[in-house]
């Protein structure tokens, strides 16, 4: 299905990124905004776009595409909280997606198969499908399949991470889809967990907070499998990692590994550590800053190479 709706004028960025974490937030603001925001460029959306199936169910995103794009660049948005991946109207991420959008690129709100009926290692999976289905259709969804990014916040940030660095060549003599490699160009990662050996709840160092979420009762060899601070090379995607100094929920240390790891191997990369913010990058001017700066990011990396 195809639906063209008007773009609006730029949403504070609280809004935004209170839908990344899935925030009611989002929708008293949004209605708000609706009411007195102007008309500007026409975005079309291709909602619920089958990408795989698996248990006889498919697995979907949703495209947007901006009303021209000079450089075909991609943002892949990982649709996930606590490896949690919930469907909306696909109308209301345009507040999220607008400044993206703006700057041409064509945005994908990929969801995966969600926790607890699903593992991380089973989301990896999907997500990894997802890439190879885009990059196969490229041409189709009129993009540059050497110019896709990724991006995600929280479990989603992980998601995105893990992308950049366990990117894989296609499957020989396999499917179409599964013949095209699942490497990205770029990355931005919001308040991830890189980690996972010190997050799974057989972990002695694992938090109270994580037993809220079931996809952590994951045995501690899939938790290194699964983290991408122990997959970083120096051939990994650059990454953008933005973490809160104040987060108690993923403390900013894992930002902080990654990163040595990224120097380590020489991998281009960037850590922000943002004053004051706890797990929603709360605090004056940084959910503003996050988002700039994953524009910047973007646009170095995929709309001017």
């Amino acid at each position: 299905m195809v639906t063209r709706i008007p773009n609006r004028q730029p949403i504070h960025q609280i809004i935004a990124l209170s839908l990344m974490l899935g925030s009611p937030t989002y929708l008293v603001a949004q209605n708000t905004v609706a009411l007195n925001a102007a008309v500007s460029a026409e975005v079309s959306i291709d909602a619920d776009v089958v990408y795989g199936h698996k248990d006889g169910l498919a697995m979907t995103f949703d495209q947007y595409k901006p009303a021209m794009s000079s450089h075909r660049g991609a943002i892949l948005f990982m649709v996930s909280g606590g490896w949690f991946s919930k469907w909306a109207p696909p109308e209301q991420k345009l507040g999220l997606f607008k400044p993206f959008l703006d700057a041409e690129f064509t945005v994908f709100a990929i969801r995966h198969g969600s926790s607890p009926k699903y593992t991380i290692p089973e989301a990896v999976s999907d997500v990894r499908t997802a890439v190879r289905y885009i990059r196969h259709h490229a041409d189709h969804l009129n993009i540059d399949s050497n110019k896709l990014g990724v991006m995600g916040m929280s479990a989603g940030g992980h998601l995105a991470l893990m992308l950049g660095t366990t990117g894989k060549e296609g499957k020989p003599n396999a499917s179409r889809v599964e013949e095209q490699a699942s490497r990205v160009a770029a990355v931005v990662a919001l308040v991830p967990p890189t980690d996972l050996r010190v997050a799974v709840w057989d972990s002695p160092e694992s938090l109270p907070a994580y037993r809220q979420f079931p996809a952590l009762d994951l045995d501690l060899s899939l938790a290194a499998e699964n983290s991408p601070l122990l997959h970083v090379t120096p051939d990994d995607a650059p990454a953008l990692v933005i973490m809160g100094e104040k987060d108690t929920l993923v403390p900013p240390k894992h930002g902080e590994w990654i990163q040595s790891a990224f120097l380590e191997k020489q991998t281009p990369s960037k850590l922000m550590v943002l004053p004051g913010a706890g797990h929603g990058l709360e605090g004056p001017g940084n959910q503003a800053t996050a988002m700039l700066e994953s524009l910047a990011w973007f646009k170095r990396w995929l709309a001017e190479k």
